[in-house]
């Protein structure tokens, strides 16, 4: 790959096609597959766009999901093959997308500095060699996907008699891809799933062919080395390779936040640089006899690579860990929400993004999973749960069913966001007889959750014009804190040069250092943690809570040695990060338990 960071899966809808804008420039990306209605919607759009024919396939058609997720990454490849080989065709001529493909590539790469020499060339033997060189290395980005692991729900026939476990959502959806005729990568998250994991087995597509090669390869994103070594030796046994590790921070990221418990990005990289190879070869020992066991012999382990993302906001950031910490790419994520030829976001949404500030940002518990969230204040979801909130109607209407976990008053799981179950749940609190306090905190908490199965596509059907006739139009949004920094409108090419360092789009925008925020952002989790135990800490609360500080201390002790070791060590950006750092540690050391 010649580009050095990917666009990481944005919800439901806003990546959902973001390979048929960003693929044929090299530039990599990963859609989410976990809403077979949203993805079938997509490819009936997309089909008639490109002058394809189409056959819709109905919910209630066998295996109709994991058909539906076949059909469109399918389109998505033709449609990306279609791109990339009418781009070969056109001639070097200034404005056009085959010269955008190597522009915008870094300074450095070598098809760039290629690109450039060529120029040099009048038209003659020589420019026409330099021509067919150049589109002979050009390749398209990946079309990679993503499963949330645990988002993977039953199903059940017309009858009420629950399916197999093969018809589970995120089965389905890992059957999906495995029968598309995507050349790339599923990205599993969310933790470790044995049930999706050994179903992996099935498919010869995550296998090596003859010449140790993956057709279909499997990338973890993961929030600390453990858990990532853990998943990978399970794999390994069963003959699948993990052929990256994605390290997401734990809670400066967009969507999903999963905390550690206190572990920071920075030490969590140092100890994959440190332990990298050495896992590598334990997991090639566990691979190599799992494959013998199915009559397949290979003798070099496949290529493992290393990535991170999650609030990287500057172009020295992102050199930072590409260097120090020698990761192959770095996922920029939010900041495309920004973008609107590369991600789908409504006109509104889009407006109310530029001109967010900081407290717009927050981490809630407003996602069904009972996992932290981050929010957007000014979402046109939040207003809709605030209204229905005043007019005594808590609740979303459940029509998708995606995220149905709870089975605490029916027998079939239902929604924590969906009216049914906080009707339920309100009524049970009505008669503990609580203290005023206490029912409010309890009646937030019931409340706060809002329909993502909705909220997360509707962005992408206003901005196409694909919202049915009273369906809800109001849009759930997830960006990360990082978002705050940016505040305009940008094109693909700004986006890009930034990244590379080309282009400062923030200026003299006061933002904190990536690994602080992070870090300022735990000190937060921490203090709302111990606030919620006010009432009565147990010894193993307490013990939990003082090795989650301890961690955050170490943390602290490790960036003062980084930041005090980098060459140049009497610059104003460093002393302003040493400074920011010892801020932080005393904010921490005065949370006591």
């Amino acid at each position: 790959m010649s580009h050095t960071f990917h666009i990481p899966v944005l919800g439901l809808g806003y990546s959902i096609d973001t390979p048929l804008k960003v693929a044929r420039y090299g530039i990599s990306s990963v859609m989410s597959i976990v809403d077979d209605e949203l993805i079938e919607r997509m490819r009936i759009y997309h089909a008639a766009e490109c002058g394809e024919s189409f056959d819709p396939i109905g919910k209630k058609e066998p295996d109709a999901r994991a058909r539906r997720i076949t059909a469109y990454l399918d389109l998505v490849a033709r449609q990306v093959d279609r791109q990339f080989s009418a781009m070969l065709e056109l001639p070097f001529e200034p404005g056009n997308d085959l010269c955008r493909y190597f522009e915008l590539l870094p300074e450095g790469a070598r098809l760039r500095q290629g690109y450039e020499l060529m120029q040099e060339f009048k038209d003659g033997e020589q420019r026409r060699y330099f021509l067919d060189l150049l589109k002979s290395e050009m390749t398209p980005g990946a079309i990679d996907v993503n499963i949330m692991s645990k988002v993977d729900k039953m199903n059940y026939a017309a009858d009420g008699q629950a399916l197999e476990d093969h018809f589970t959502d995120a089965l389905s959806a890992l059957r999906g891809f495995a029968k598309s005729q995507l050349t790339s990568s599923i990205v599993l998250s969310a933790g470790m799933n044995p049930r999706l994991y050994s179903y992996l087995e099935s498919f010869d597509c995550f296998l090596p062919d003859a010449e140790g090669k993956l057709k279909k390869k499997i990338t973890l994103k993961v929030s600390d080395f453990r858990s990532a070594f853990i998943q990978a030796r399970f794999l390994a046994k069963k003959g699948i390779w993990v052929s990256e590790f994605r390290v997401e921070s734990g809670l400066n990221c967009g969507g999903h936040a999963f905390a550690t418990e206190g572990f920071l990005l920075g030490p969590i990289l140092e100890e994959f640089k440190q332990k990298r190879q050495e896992m590598a070869a334990e997991l090639f020992t566990g691979y190599q006899s799992a494959l013998l066991e199915k009559g397949i012999s290979i003798a070099t382990a496949p290529a493992q690579r290393l990535s991170v993302q999650g609030g990287i906001g500057t172009a020295d950031e992102n050199h930072f860990l590409l260097q120090h910490y020698q990761v192959d790419a770095t996922g920029w994520g939010s900041p495309f929400l920004l973008v609107p030829e590369v991600t789908n976001v409504d006109e509104a949404t889009l407006h109310q993004l530029e001109h967010a500030g900081e407290e717009e940002f927050y981490l809630s518990n407003a996602s069904p999973l009972g996992i932290l969230f981050n929010n957007f204040k000014s979402s046109t979801a939040e207003a809709q749960r605030l209204k229905r909130l005043e007019n005594n109607r808590p609740g979303s209407p459940c029509t998708k069913k995606y995220l149905c976990t709870n089975t605490e008053f029916t027998e079939q799981p239902i929604c924590t966001a969906s009216r049914e179950y906080q009707h339920l749940k309100l009524q049970q609190l009505d008669t503990l007889e609580l203290s005023n306090p206490e029912y409010e905190q309890q009646y937030r908490t019931i409340t706060e959750k809002i329909c993502l199965c909705e909220g997360l596509c509707a962005s992408a059907y206003l901005k196409y014009d694909l919202l049915k006739p009273r369906e809800n139009k109001a849009v759930a949004i997830c960006p990360g804190p990082n978002l705050a920094y940016f505040s305009r409108i940008y094109s693909l090419e700004e986006m890009v040069r930034h990244i590379y360092g080309e282009l400062d789009l923030l200026g003299k925008i006061k933002r904190p250092h990536m690994f602080i925020k992070e870090l300022n952002l735990y000190i937060d989790y921490l203090r709302t943690d111990l606030q919620a135990q006010l009432k009565g800490v147990t010894d193993k609360k307490q013990k939990q809570l003082a090795r989650f500080k301890a961690q955050l201390e170490e943390g602290i002790s490790y960036y003062r040695d980084l930041f005090s070791k980098q060459a140049d060590q009497t610059s104003q950006l460093i002393q302003d990060w040493i400074s920011e750092l010892s801020v932080s540690e005393l904010e921490l050391s005065r949370i006591e338990f």
